[in-house]
């Protein structure tokens, strides 16, 4: 037969479905494992917010809708953004798709053409380096250390810029860091960004999620300029906790924004319109509920950095946003734990879950081989359970 797509065929499994699709067959099989891999609130969908669905199935608002998604939904969108982050937006300037990812990759798809190169600062979620191949670009890799609080600088991206490169990738807060980016320091990429003519993909589905009373800056919001150049991504799935509804969307110039809908139109057309309706509902009602998860997460977040910080041979910095810490294991790289040699974060997971119960995502597909994530999305029982395991897991260490 003849070959598959070349593109198609290097796509790499999501390493962080993979971790949790082996941690729920474990636990299928009746093993005791706690999982701090898959990141998705563990709260339900707001009640309110829920209803808004029900309402629609009863209305029979069932049908098709337009492809960048329902007026009002848009308007929604274009409200929130303007209440949020002090943007301006017409509802010609959104597109909805079915989630966050989806919009990243119509947004690339979009904008590159075969051979154009995207600068992308690691630790980066392992979507975006996968997507830019598949969307015909090329992934051009900065490394953002610990010691900068995994944070690039305007000076690293100057010096990656070259006469290929089309975009820049920019995930604030960040997953898988938490790490959140100044006023100073956007201000400075976006310097880089206008002297180059750069596109700028603004990945700020973490942005109701920042802690210790700092302040969220969206990049579009910098200038008339960052605005023209920036396709926004959000949605709803981190803050309502609605990852099962698939509900993202795009902000961007209006060009950009028509050319996202049209290629939307043949493809996958709108997302679920049910769905859609849950979305309006979540971003038009009262915000509370999102106040008191947020809370609650920061609340998680300070113990497990207390707890992490307090055993032998890892350690982890504070992050200020998401809900994820990275948890830096070269201490451990060359080491025996339970009989498993650890040669990176991939040999560390793997032995964790199977020796130590414990479902952790290696930090290799993120670009950061020497660390693995853990999601505070859990409960503090469950929090608490984990680090004893791993405190415990850490003792069978061989000198």
């Amino acid at each position: 037969m003849k070959p598959l797509s070349r593109t198609a065929s290097e796509v790499r499994a999501s390493t962080t479905l993979a971790i949790d699709s082996l941690a729920k067959k474990l636990k299928s099989e009746g093993a005791d494992i706690i999982g701090f891999g898959a990141g998705e609130p563990d709260f339900p969908t707001p009640e309110h917010i829920s209803a808004a669905g029900i309402r629609a199935i009863e209305k029979g608002l069932t049908k098709y809708t337009p492809a960048a998604g329902t007026e009002s939904l848009r308007r929604a969108v274009c409200k929130r953004l303007k209440e949020d982050c002090g943007l301006e937006y017409d509802v010609s300037n959104i597109v909805v798709a079915s989630g966050a990812k989806h919009n990243i990759f119509i947004a690339l798809v979009a904008l590159l053409n075969p051979g154009d190169e995207v600068i992308l600062p690691a630790p980066y979620w392992v979507t975006y380096y996968e997507v830019i191949k598949m969307a015909g670009g090329i992934p051009v890799i900065i490394t953002a250390e610990e010691k900068a609080g995994f944070k690039i600088t305007k000076e690293q991206l100057e010096g990656a810029v070259t006469a290929n490169t089309k975009a820049i990738i920019l995930n604030n807060p960040s997953n898988p860091t938490g790490m959140l980016y100044s006023r100073k320091e956007l201000e400075g990429i976006a310097e880089v960004c206008k002297k180059h003519d750069l596109y700028v993909i603004s990945d700020e589905i973490y942005y109701g999620l920042v802690y210790d009373n700092k302040e969220f800056v969206s990049f579009a919001s910098l200038s008339e300029d960052a605005r023209e150049r920036t396709i926004l991504i959000n949605g709803v799935s981190k803050s309502y906790a609605m990852t099962g509804w698939r509900i993202g969307y795009a902000a961007a110039n209006k060009e950009i924004a028509k050319v996202m809908a049209n290629y939307l139109s043949h493809s996958t057309s709108a997302p679920s319109t049910v769905s859609q309706y849950a979305a309006e509902e979540a971003l038009t009602a009262d915000q509370s509920k999102i106040e008191e998860m947020r809370k609650v997460f920061e609340q998680r977040r300070n113990h497990i950095v207390k707890r992490v910080n307090a055993i032998d041979g890892v350690s982890c910095i504070m992050p200020e946003g998401a809900f994820y810490i990275m948890i830096n294991i070269e201490k451990l790289v060359g080491k025996t734990i339970a009989g498993t040699y650890i040669k990176d974060g991939d040999d560390f997971a793997m032995a964790f879950l199977e020796k130590g119960g414990v479902a952790v995502v290696p930090c290799s597909g993120f670009g950061a081989p020497n660390f693995v994530r853990l999601t505070y999305a859990a409960s503090m029982k469950d929090i608490d359970e984990g680090m004893d395991r791993l405190e415990k897991f850490l003792k069978n260490v061989e000198k």
